[in-house]
């Protein structure tokens, strides 16, 4: 008896293990090959937001695309494999709507003529199989318009300013802008009354930051007068007083203008980083001959 209460245990097991290893599936090492249509990823700064789209990139390969590999009137991904997503940082109006900072999927709705994109908040999707029309952002219609080969589908942007630019779509012998527009001054005044509201006594960067900033703009003028001379009572140095220099003889003070320059041709030259003073003794002698 006590002989098989010793084996009776012991077989259990050896059964136990085999039929285990009848049951477990089959070890498969891990394959890295590439993508037919690899992956590709376009980020473009515009104001204070980055725009980024990812996606990947099929190629014509002598096929038809348009009514043909994308057919008309159903979602496409505008790409392969994942579903392409378009991503905000800062809050951004995408044809005329606004769109807040975020991660959303691009789709597209080709047409003959026309087609319509389409702003999605679905997020990791692959492919359009899973697209919700009631999870829709923003959609819009776009007029594609002709374009050269383009054999590997492409997004980029373009007619950049600093408060729009447009996202194209390449592809075959067709491209789609989408009209992107973004609040600079707005943010960036808002940036500017935020900083300057807790400014430091010493703190003579941000008043000539923010002075440069309205002064290139080339608005609120009188504003951007106070924080330049704010900031040459903090730090009269060269920078500070040759941006108030250059104010003083936009607003039509000559005068005050050639003195300020004087002080800061004065502070760069006796300044141990040595900055180039060459344009301020530019101006200083093009100022003095119109005024003798």
């Amino acid at each position: 008896m006590i002989r098989w209460n010793v084996r009776i245990p012991l077989l259990a097991a050896a059964l136990a293990v085999f039929v285990s290893g009848l049951a477990a599936p089959p070890a498969t090492a891990e394959l890295l090959l590439p993508r037919p249509s690899p992956k590709a990823v376009v980020t473009q700064t515009i104001g204070l937001a980055d725009f980024t789209v990812t996606y990947s990139r099929p190629g014509v390969k002598g096929r038809k695309i348009w009514g043909g590999l994308v057919p008309y009137g159903e979602v496409w991904r505008t790409g392969a494999n994942e579903a392409t997503t378009f991503v905000t940082t800062g809050e951004a109006t995408i044809a005329g709507k606004k769109l807040p900072a975020g991660e959303y999927s691009l789709y597209t709705l080709p047409g003959e003529k026309d087609w319509t994109v389409i702003i999605s908040n679905e997020k990791g999707a692959w492919g359009s199989y899973t697209y919700a029309k009631e999870k829709d952002a923003h959609r819009f219609p776009v007029k594609p318009t002709s374009a050269p080969h383009e054999e590997w589908m492409r997004f980029s942007f373009a007619n950049l300013t600093p408060s729009s630019g447009d996202l194209l779509l390449n592809w075959e012998k067709l491209q789609v802008a989408i009209p992107i527009e973004v609040a600079t001054h707005d943010q960036a005044m808002a940036n500017i009354r935020a900083a300057m509201a807790s400014v430091k006594a010493d703190d003579a960067a941000t008043p000539y930051r923010a002075a440069q900033y309205l002064f290139s703009a080339g608005v609120e003028q009188e504003q951007a007068m106070k924080w330049a001379e704010q900031a040459v009572a903090t730090k009269p140095n060269y920078f500070n007083l040759s941006l108030l220099a250059d104010m003083k003889m936009k607003a039509g003070n000559s005068k005050e203008a050639i003195a300020t320059a004087e002080r800061a041709l004065k502070a760069g030259k006796e300044d141990p980083d040595k900055p180039d003073t060459k344009a301020i003794e530019a101006k200083l002698a093009e100022w003095k001959g119109k005024k003798s």
